[in-house]
């Protein structure tokens, strides 16, 4: 594997920490993130072909500026939830139209996810999931899902939940499902209460592997393992702590790419290869760079490349796009096939 810095062309964002990066086609959505003076809520779209910034003009009811909060795909709309902007947390719910550049602030009914930011989310079976973070107060455990399979999507995403008629050519069917919120009950041995932590849907889309994160005193090294169709928590049995906070985690077939983050002393520029089928941790040699060490930054599997954008050393916010090139590794996204170990 190998690393390169990539000398983009066009307009580039300036440096930003805990932004997300979102993959579409072969387009990275850059949104929000902070430096070291305020949070934004600007878009920024690199082309991964022609390794090209654009800055977009989009329209809509914005997202307030904010940073750590959560961005998922579906449809080809990016869903944003919750972040923060110093000691404000949100619980707001924006999705952007990707085709249109188009902003929807969506108000949802049901005993939703309170404000946070350094959650997670995924999405499952069609529908969007919301995990952990902290609210300012302290670090909390929660799940909360969107059920956005039920609700019929139309031409516009408020069509799911306008109160009133909508034009002809944005009426929902007359079986239209409302977007609801509603809390997660689930058995087995839940992770603490954590943020900063990461979040994988793997193994043909059935298991969640959450690594990581903190609370605010502990940086912690464990994995846990969600079965999405039992609801139930079981525990990895790692072979050896690597504590993790601010790092990101990158799916690679059967294993998780764990990219940088702080080690609970230090800011880190390792690649740290879980091996999800055995729970032990392996290393691969990696040629070129390193990127400086670094955490709250963003990463995106694109075509056997790994980008990397962003983030905060504890003195300096960057603005530099890096890539892990797999090189002989490409193979593994390839393999699809495997159980993830877990607790019985």
């Amino acid at each position: 594997m190998h690393w390169h810095k990539i000398q983009p062309h066009g307009t580039a964002p300036s440096p930003l920490r805990a932004h997300s990066m979102t993959l579409v086609g072969h387009r990275l959505f850059v949104f929000g993130g902070c430096d070291s003076k305020a949070c934004y809520n600007d878009l920024y779209v690199f082309d991964t072909e022609a390794l090209f910034w654009s800055k977009a003009k989009t329209r809509g009811n914005i997202p307030e500026p904010c940073r750590a909060h959560s961005a998922v795909l579906l449809d080809r709309k990016i869903f944003v939830f919750g972040g923060g902007d110093g000691p404000l947390y949100f619980a707001s719910l924006h999705v952007l139209d990707t085709d249109t550049f188009t902003w929807t602030k969506l108000e949802v009914p049901g005993p939703g996810p309170g404000p946070r930011r350094a959650h997670t989310t995924w999405v499952y079976d069609g529908n969007i999931y919301v995990y952990a973070g902290g609210d300012g107060v302290r670090a909390i455990s929660d799940i909360y899902v969107l059920n956005t399979r039920d609700a019929i999507l139309g031409q516009h995403p408020s069509s799911m939940i306008s109160p009133s008629p909508a034009p002809a050519e944005l009426s929902p069917s007359s079986n239209h499902v409302p977007l609801m919120w509603s809390r997660v009950n689930t058995s087995g041995t839940p992770p603490s209460p954590r943020g900063y932590h990461t979040s994988n849907l793997v193994q043909g889309g059935a298991k969640v592997v959450v690594f990581g994160g903190s609370d605010g005193h502990e940086c912690f090294s464990d994995v846990h393992v969600l079965d999405m169709v039992e609801m139930r928590w079981h525990v990895g049995e790692i072979d050896r702590p690597n504590p993790r906070l601010s790092h990101t985690a990158t799916q690679v077939g059967s294993y998780l790419f764990i990219l940088g983050g702080h080690d609970g002393g230090r800011y880190s520029n390792d690649v740290l290869l879980l091996n999800l089928v055995t729970m032990n941790w392996e290393t691969r040699r990696c040629f070129g760079g390193p990127p400086r060490g670094r955490g709250y930054h963003a990463s995106v599997l694109y075509d056997s490349r790994i980008f990397v954008f962003g983030g905060y050393d504890g003195a300096e916010v960057f603005d530099d796009m890096w890539v892990l090139d797999l090189s002989a590794c490409a193979y593994l996204p390839q393999i699809t096939a495997f159980e993830v170990a877990v607790d019985s």
